[in-house]
């Protein structure tokens, strides 16, 4: 007799998923391996767990901007990591086999697919994403503990590789490579995924952009730690950048939104963490973690807004102080620059800034919440005194949940690789290759009003070029790292940067500063903040001073190996002074 047994997607040791399907005698709460990996289909859904480990936007995810000191908490491990006072911890989710283990037994099973009869070029297709998974899964590792074991087939209790040491930093990057290499190989192009409706998976472009990512960080982590082969890895980097440039198959988003009266609005950059960027009408995005659409068509929902409020996730002044004038020099060098003082609003501080910043960070009449528009900021959502924009609407505010999907990598970051390592391998890069990276990602920004409301005067970032930069006093490296700050801005980046540049003993040591106490947050009753902040010598909201900071650069650039996987394997050694 002929049962319908419904299949839900797994997350399990045997890596399955399965959708409702007719069956003989099988039992309804299992499938054993050997009835499992038969057609290309199987492969498919196996591949297809690995998408729900990309980061996304819940708690966990967020809290990575708030190792840097661009970000602020007021809870949570993330404050141990931004403020140097974290300790070894037993376990961490971060030091996990799991998912090597499901891209290992996807590895190893389809060969037995074709065995019999799956099309090869289909089932490369998958080994092309579990091969893609299985270096993203060691890259995020490899940045925080180093060289770790290299465990690359399923294992049973009596393998030697369960008790494996550590490999080294060089051949753990290595194998990261050589994955990334094959799976450029076998996956597809972004377009002929969209072709086949199965956007949203790993393209060889993607593949491509990835290794670019990781080259860089190991690049220029060698150059500044002063280890390895820098030179070798920021060519790989730039090829692979370039690479993603001359396929062809991505570009900038710069749709605008509709406004009143059929008025277009200059906003695509808001646009990219909205439901306007979604799906491949949108080129910038590579690689993305979707959420759906709505209700009816969800894949899952996250409260990305409300974990912005509750001052979980905020910018800090330290952040906000890199956004440059409409000049385009840094405050410390525009004329139009004045510091805010009691006759300043807190939107005011907005104009004649990069328009980045008003994308990013809310201001007065920016759309919030269901019931208001923002207003100032309130304590008890945003302690810094600036809260994040990115992803903020009304609607999804009031459902607790949104479906505006994450991007993960973008075209943006592909050009910025390609900037920083042109620049860090010759030290010097041209206008061409300016017009090519900064200047693009500027040209799609509104223009801004360096006039008044009665007489506006609208002007548009200026270009960044050798003779602007030498004019000005500019350094240009400098710039170049500006750029990919406030473009990524709360993408993750953040603190990774100050890893790879060794110039976290530098930022993170500082006093942790939100924005200046404007007057209009206190009121005559002390509402809503309280008139005894806590300010420094310029009334900057002082979220930690710097006796409470520290980063010990013999110690806190690599992450603690958690203590039970040190007591389950004597091979393995803690990182230096863990």
């Amino acid at each position: 007799m002929k049962k319908r047994i419904l299949y839900i997607l797994l997350a399990s040791l045997s890596l399955t998923q399965f959708t409702s399907c007719e069956i003989d005698e099988m039992p309804e709460t299992t499938l054993h391996d050997q009835n499992f990996w038969r057609t290309v289909l199987d492969l498919k859904m196996a591949s297809n767990y690995f998408y729900t480990t990309l980061p996304g936007l819940n708690t966990s995810d967020v809290t990575e901007d708030v190792w840097s000191s661009y970000g602020y908490s007021n809870s949570g491990d993330a404050t141990k990591i931004n403020d140097g006072s974290r300790v070894a911890p037993a376990s961490s989710g971060d030091y996990n086999y799991y998912n090597i283990y499901q891209t290992n037994k996807l590895l190893e099973s389809a060969p037995l697919i074709i065995e019999q009869g799956g099309n090869e070029k289909e089932v490369n297709w998958y080994v092309g994403e579990a091969k893609f998974f299985r270096a993203y899964y060691y890259f995020e590792m490899f940045k925080r503990f180093g060289g770790v074991p290299m465990i690359l087939k399923t294992l049973k209790v009596g393998d030697p590789e369960v008790f494996a040491d550590r490999a080294t930093r060089e051949e753990t990057f290595n194998q990261i490579l050589t994955d990334l290499d094959d799976a450029i190989k076998l996956l597809r192009s972004a377009d002929e995924l969209a072709s086949a409706k199965e956007y949203g998976r790993i393209s060889k472009t993607a593949a491509q952009a990835f290794k670019a990512r990781v080259a860089l960080f190991e690049g220029t982590r060698e150059q500044y730690h002063k280890y390895g082969d820098a030179r070798k890895h920021l060519t790989m980097a730039k090829e692979a950048a370039k690479e993603v440039i001359d396929s062809k198959q991505h570009a900038l988003f710069s749709q605008p939104s509709e406004g009143t009266n059929g008025q277009r609005l200059n906003d695509a950059y808001y646009n990219l963490f909205q439901l306007a960027g979604e799906g491949r009408s949108n080129k910038e995005n590579i690689i993305v973690r979707p959420y759906g659409v709505n209700r009816e068509n969800s894949i899952s929902s996250v409260a990305v807004q409300r974990y912005y409020e509750g001052s979980n996730v905020l910018p800090t002044q330290n952040f906000v102080d890199n956004y440059l004038m409409a000049d385009g020099l840094p405050i410390t060098k525009s004329k139009l620059y004045n510091a805010p003082t009691k006759e300043t609003t807190h939107a005011q501080y907005f104009n004649m800034k990069d328009p980045r910043m008003s994308f990013t960070i809310f201001k007065r009449g920016d759309e919030f919440i269901s019931s208001s528009n923002y207003t100032i900021p309130n304590p008890r959502q945003h302690r810094s005194g600036y809260g994040i924009r990115k992803y903020a609407n009304k609607e999804y505010w009031n459902l607790q949940g949104s479906y505006i999907d994450k991007p993960v990598l973008r075209y943006a970051e592909v050009l910025l690789i390609y900037a920083e390592a042109t620049y860090e391998l010759d030290k010097k890069i041209s206008d061409e290759d300016l017009n090519l990276t900064i200047n693009a990602l500027r040209e799609r920004l509104p223009q801004i009003n360096i006039g008044t409301t009665e007489a506006p005067n609208f002007v548009d970032m200026p270009k960044l070029t050798n003779a602007f930069a030498s004019t000005n006093g500019l350094n240009l490296l400098e710039e170049i790292r500006r750029e990919r700050l406030v473009e990524l801005a709360f993408e993750g980046f953040a603190y990774w940067d100050l890893i790879r540049w060794k110039t976290a003993e530098i930022e993170m040591v500082k006093p942790l500063i939100g924005s200046y106490l404007f007057t209009e947050f206190i009121t005559e009753k002390g509402e809503p903040w309280d008139p005894k902040t806590q300010v420094d010598t310029k009334n900057h909201i002082i979220l930690q001073p710097a006796s409470l900071r520290k980063f010990d650069p013999e110690k806190d650039y690599l992450w603690p190996i958690p203590t039970t996987e040190i007591a389950k394997n004597g091979k393995i050694k803690q990182n230096p002074k863990w």
